[in-house]
Order: structure tokens, then sequence, then C-alpha cells
């Protein structure tokens, strides 16, 4: 062989192999994620959900493509765009991490599937039909906060038994907010406590409701569900140990920032969960034809330390009844 044609058959491999790499990845189905939150406080979730998604037998850049968009913590307004960004991009499937981003994707696509994971109802808020036969083009796992409002307020009562005043703190743009106050009025009603509501949308804000919760003194304080909270987590933890008052949270990641009590869903089996209806969609399943999932234990955690803290004694049968103790 001619050392030219060697070269040319060399030249030829070098670069038929990206060429053929790059028509493997085209190939790949492509997954978005949408999520309400910077990518900072999103990727422990997303690494759940890809646990999921690997389950299933997809694993990224081997035989799945996924292209993420993240907003900055609350701005909840810009996920619209984003969304329609993605389905004009376009994608074979929309992960929605959060109700804001649920929304935004049902409203940009009613084709493509999604596949959600919220805390509100989805029947309610229309992103499906019903939870076993959700019609459309979407389906996903529901976190259950607002009905576990009343729970919540039992525990801070078994925490301060005197507890007559709670103040909560809300998040008015979230989708969460009016259906998670409505469960918790009722609740509130029927254990003879009076709720008072502050509302908070930016850090600023939330910086703000403390203060005014400084010279109003509340026997105790719960925290709601929205994602953006999420992010906040060490903010409210460090807030409430300064004011000096007992709170419960709807997620663990609360109480591992430095909160009380946390009572709720564990987020990560959540999204773990949806990475398997991620790939079973891939596999051709049908989004509206996957009964949405809800959780069937809630899990119950308490911080020791926040706990000294805010000079709160646990009661030896939350203890007993806990799921995890932080010391």
């Amino acid at each position: 062989m001619k050392r030219r044609d060697f070269i040319a058959i060399l030249g030829g491999a070098a670069i038929t192999r990206p060429l053929a790499a790059r028509a493997e990845q085209a190939s790949m189905p492509v997954v978005a994620v949408l999520s309400a939150l910077p990518q900072e406080f999103s990727t422990n979730l997303i690494n759940a959900w890809r646990k999921g998604l690997a389950e299933t037998g997809f694993v990224e850049g081997r035989n799945v493509a996924i292209e993420s968009r993240f907003v900055s913590s609350g701005q909840y307004d810009r996920l619209p765009g984003l969304a329609t960004e993605l389905v004009k991009r376009p994608v074979g499937l929309i992960v929605a991490m959060s109700p804001p981003a649920a929304l935004a994707a049902k409203i940009a696509t009613t084709i493509i599937p999604i596949v959600f994971v919220v805390g509100l109802d989805p029947v309610a808020a229309g992103l499906v039909a019903s939870f076993s036969r959700p019609g459309g083009n979407a389906t996903g796992m529901s976190l259950v906060t607002g009905p576990l409002g009343q729970k919540r307020l039992e525990i801070l009562r078994d925490l301060v038994p005197k507890a007559k005043l709670v103040a909560v703190i809300l998040n008015p743009i979230s989708p969460d907010a009016i259906p998670e106050l409505r469960d918790l009025q009722g609740a509130a009603q029927a254990l003879g406590i009076e709720l008072r509501v502050f509302q908070a949308s930016t850090a600023t804000e939330i910086d703000a409701a403390f203060a005014t919760l400084s010279g109003q003194r509340p026997d105790a304080l719960l925290v709601g569900s929205d994602p953006f909270y999420t992010s906040q987590a060490q903010r409210f933890a460090a807030s409430a140990a300064q004011l000096g008052v007992a709170a419960i949270y709807p997620f663990r990641q609360f109480t591992a920032a430095g909160g009380l009590v946390s009572y709720g869903t564990n987020l990560a089996n959540a999204y773990r969960q949806a990475g398997i209806y991620t790939g079973r969609i891939l596999k051709g399943d049908k989004a509206g034809e996957l009964p949405v999932m809800q959780p069937t234990t809630f899990e119950l955690v308490i911080n020791l330390s926040a706990a000294k803290a805010v000079n709160i004694e646990i009661p030896a049968t939350l203890h007993a009844r806990s799921d995890e103790v932080i010391e």
C-alpha cells in the first residue's frame, strides 16, 4: 500500500468516527429537565431522577441525551418561555420539577409526554384528569404536601403543647400556596389554633417576614412547601433559631440545613420514581395511561441541635416516632 493511500485511509477513519458518534447521539431520545430551582439546588434531585432512569436501562450519553433548563431562585415567570423553547427544540419528553414547571410545560405542549413532581393536587391543577387514569400527555409523582398540614400542626402542638398562635410563611406566587393554606386553615380550626400568614417570594421578603415575626412572638412557625423555600433552607433554619421559635418544615432538606423538625415526602425517592416513569415512557408506555404515583410513607426528621438552640425538649413519644434524628 502506498503511503499516500494509507494516510488517506487514516484520515477517512478519523473523520468517520466523529461523524458516526454524532449520528448516534442525534438518534438518541432527548429528555428535557425543567426546574424551578437554580442548578446548584437541583443537582441532588436530578441525580435521584437519573438513578431511577438508569434502573430502566437509560444512561446519559449512552442511549439518552438530557437537556436542562433552570431559573434563578423564585423566577417562576421565566418558566413558560423556557418550556416553549424546549418544545421547539424539540425534545421527546419533559421532566417538570415542581408545580410552576409542570404548569408551564402543560401549557407549552399537549403532545410531548410530561413527567412531573408536584406538591399540589394534579387533578385540581388541571395537569391530569384523574390519579388512576391521567389521560392527556402528563403523569408523575404527587408529593401530597397540602393534606399534611394537619399532621404538621399536630407535631407543633406536641412540641409546644400550649401553642395557640402559629405563624405560616407562604410564597404568594406559588401554585401551592392557596390549596396549602386552605388545608391549613381547616386543620387549625379543628385544633383550636390561630394562624397568622406571612407572604414571602424573595430572600429579602423572607428576612422581612422574620423581622415582623420577632415583634409578634408566635408560639410556633410552619414553613410552606414552595420549591423556592427549599433553596432557602439555611436561611429559614438560621432565622428561626435566632428568633427562638419552634418551626416545622415540609422536607428533610430543611432539617439537614439546621431546621428543627420536618415532616413530609422523601424527595429523593419521589424523583427516583419519576426517573423510572421517564424510562418507561421512553420504552413506549403512554404518559396518560400511567397512574399518578403518591407516597405511601412520610418521614419525620428531628434535629436535636436545633431543638437545643431554641430550648425545646423533644417529647419521648415524638422521638420514638421519628424516622431520623440528626445529632
